[in-house]
């Protein structure tokens, strides 16, 4: 049985004082949900201070991003440990603003993903197809390469603890969303490729959550289907209230 897990990627946004407020009114909020779990991913800066706040509740803390080195000379850059360090539990990793903006490349998907799982951080590592690429009907190759480079060296125990976040690049920040069959089709497909790459126990444990202009009123339908195990919430989660509305329309009725 897999635990739904609703992550909240606020990007960036918020300091240290707002993300402190946000999680102590949000965690009085969900304090008694302990049916799904949720975990909250603030900027840097803030990623201390939040998880201190956190301590004691529900709620996990994630990095939203981490370098592969364990330390040198990376000016700006931070490692799997520093983060761990400062309270994380998850780490966001392959987003598709690192992928287009910051120039992630799978290979670099890959380090990071291995040097969260060896500072015992739980990857969230993000995989999606552009608007083009969905167009040329390349949305399934796109998703097969970014598995299977992403999770080259990784064990298969390894890809049944950690969690793929299934993001359409096009459905990031654009207010659009893939319709139910799309995302149906797209979490089936990983987690067969895992079925046939890494077993059954792998596949049957690993949570691939849906990420792409998730929102309260589009949440119920999507986690309904069989293959999607939450969300990772971008705009939406940057509100008490409508974050804590996708969590709660995230629940078993």
């Amino acid at each position: 049985m897999r635990i739904p897990l609703l992550a909240a990627n606020w990007k960036m946004y918020k300091t240290a004082h707002e993300a402190v407020a946000y999680v102590r009114e949000f965690a009085a909020l969900v304090k008694t949900f302990d049916d799904v779990e949720i975990a909250l991913a603030p900027p840097l800066t803030a990623l201390h201070s939040a998880a201190e706040a956190a301590r004691n509740t529900t709620l996990a803390v994630a990095a939203q991003n981490i370098y592969f080195e364990k330390e040198g000379a990376y000016t700006g850059e931070v490692s799997a440990a520093m983060v761990s360090d400062a309270g994380a539990d998850f780490v966001i990793v392959g987003h598709s603003e690192r992928r287009r903006l910051f120039g992630d490349t799978d290979e670099w998907v890959n380090r990071k993903t291995r040097a969260a799982l060896a500072a015992e951080l739980t990857p969230i590592v993000c995989i999606g197809e552009t608007l083009m690429e969905r167009e040329r009907g390349e949305t399934l190759a796109v998703l097969d390469r970014q598995v299977k480079a992403g999770f080259a060296g990784i064990t298969s125990e390894e890809v049944a603890a950690l969690v793929i976040a299934y993001e359409p690049v096009w459905a990031i920040g654009t207010g659009k969303n893939a319709t139910a069959a799309e995302a149906g089709e797209a979490h089936a497909h990983i987690r067969s490729r895992l079925r046939e790459w890494c077993g059954a126990p792998a596949a049957d444990a690993c949570r691939i959550l849906y990420g792409g202009s998730v929102k309260p009123d589009n949440i119920e339908e999507l986690i309904a289907l069989p293959d999607v195990d939450g969300a990772l919430v971008g705009g939406a989660s940057l509100d008490v209230g409508s974050f804590f509305e996708i969590v709660k329309r995230s629940r078993t009725p």
